[in-house]
């Protein structure tokens, strides 16, 4: 199995973008997995860049807006787009902005070769301030969510 790193992203000081670091967090407590490597990036998009352009295989675990319940699970496969990382200032990357350029790299034949995201539908990322912690569907759906990343992370190391 090859190895797989786990890329999680998100601000914990807005609600429910905290989900990718609460991920890290339930996944870290459990003790890991063989040949999965679990980061918490928070809003270090750039660090995120770095990593996946030297990573074979990713799963980036955000929070999406896709239109379901709030706590609903996706796992998909980020596609090419137009998305020239040479471009962007540092400063203005986000996660989304280098999902994209991970997903243009795939598709060029460069790193990472195997990439997903596992999305949580968000409901509120607070007020114009803001919200420390996390809405009670995606709260509800962390241990789900763990097990259904650890699955993709077996699935992409597999596949060697």
């Amino acid at each position: 199995m090859s190895r797989v790193l786990v890329a999680c992203v998100g601000n914990l000081f807005l609600g429910d973008d905290g989900f990718g670091p609460e991920v890290a967090r339930a996944l870290l407590e459990r003790g890991g997995a063989p040949d999965v490597e679990v980061r918490d990036f928070g809003i270090r998009a750039m660090d995120l860049w770095f990593a996946l352009e030297k990573t074979e295989r990713a799963v980036v675990v955000d929070v999406v807006r896709r239109g379901a319940a709030p706590g609903t699970l996706f796992v998909l496969e980020p596609e090419a787009g137009d998305s020239s990382m040479e471009t962007l200032h540092p400063h203005d990357a986000t996660a989304a902005h280098v999902l994209r350029w991970a997903a243009d790299q795939r598709a060029k034949g460069g790193c990472p070769r195997a990439l997903r995201l596992v999305g949580c539908e968000a409901e509120s990322f607070g007020d114009d301030e803001g919200r420390l912690g996390l809405s009670e569907p995606v709260t509800r759906a962390l241990e789900r969510a763990a097990d259904l990343v650890l699955e993709v992370a077996r699935e992409l190391g597999g596949s060697a």
